[in-house]
């Protein structure tokens, strides 16, 4: 990486500009705000972005995205991850950064690379990526207490990329540019698939005559992911690590009937905990040769059995 100044830089009482008021942008600029950092500008176009901007970043002026680049010591680029890269075109095109400036991305998938024409043009790169789903409310302030940051940025400026996530009431997690996507995949896989998972989960107890699914699931599922963490695969319980072919093959049967959307993901989900509870000693493979013939690939006329 080139254009990096010999001095040090210090993240003590910057200027804060936010490209994108969006759900994470405007939460990290309140929480920099919180640190002593002063938020001289955010870009918002939406209703509910500047809805977003006014109740976390009541005193920052919503201006133009060059005009709040062009103002800042730090520049946060909230956008997603697809429209990152024409993002720094365009400001490298404008000339709107400054040199010296930090520019910092929140892209869980990108590191520093994307970044490159604006270090070409003198900025400094930092890529921070916190691990936590938003809201987009004060509620986040609080809930960024104890968050990891995926940090990647130069050897030089990694103490100023730790020091503005500690700031921010986070817990840096240095990764490399080659890191970054098992990272993020990670991340996605764990809270995105998760929260589709729960969401069917309560979908097919409306079915089964629930009226309140939320109060099933919380106590179950809040155990589930309280043991998955602190024990990984030794946590499993369930038809699936028992090898209760009979009881996996009624819920086939009922998930057919009632939901047959819902039936391929079950079937994957289940034949992935199989797997694992093999390989970890969970299922005895004396059972398990029942169970897996009821989760085989379907054939046409069956759901895997």
């Amino acid at each position: 990486m080139e254009h990096l100044p010999l001095e040090p830089v210090r993240p003590a009482r910057l200027r804060v500009g936010v490209v994108g008021a969006g759900r994470v942008g405007a939460v990290l600029g309140a929480a920099l705000a919180r640190a002593g950092h002063r938020v001289v500008g955010v870009s918002a176009v939406s209703d509910a972005s500047r809805a977003r901007a006014a109740a976390l970043l009541p005193s920052a002026p919503v201006l133009p995205v060059d005009e709040v680049v062009s103002g800042a010591d730090l520049v946060l680029l909230t956008v997603p991850d697809d429209a990152l890269a024409a993002l720094v075109d365009g400001l490298v095109a404008t000339g709107a950064l400054r040199r010296g400036t930090l520019l910092a991305h929140t892209s869980g998938r990108h590191g520093v690379a994307v970044l490159q024409p604006a270090v070409e043009a003198g900025a400094l790169p930092l890529a921070v990526h916190p691990a936590l789903t938003f809201a987009g409310t004060a509620v986040d302030l609080e809930r960024l207490v104890g968050v990891a940051f995926g940090l990647t940025a130069p050897e030089p400026l990694l103490p100023v990329g730790e020091a503005l996530v500690l700031e921010m009431g986070g817990e840096p997690v240095r990764l490399t540019e080659e890191q970054r996507p098992l990272w993020h995949a990670a991340l996605a896989h764990g809270a995105n698939h998760l929260t589709t998972l729960v969401a069917g989960a309560a979908d097919l107890l409306r079915r089964a005559g629930v009226e309140q699914p939320g109060a099933v699931l919380a106590p179950l599922l809040g155990a589930a992911l309280d043991g998955a963490l602190q024990r990984g695969d030794a946590a499993l319980t369930g038809p699936v690590a028992r090898g209760d072919a009979g009881t996996v093959s009624a819920h086939l049967a009922a998930l057919e009937a009632a939901a047959p959307e819902v039936l391929p993901s079950y079937l994957a989900l289940a034949r992935l905990t199989a797997d694992r509870a093999l390989a970890s000693g969970r299922l005895d493979a004396d059972r398990a040769g029942a169970l897996l013939a009821v989760l085989a690939p379907a054939t046409p006329g069956g759901v895997g059995r």
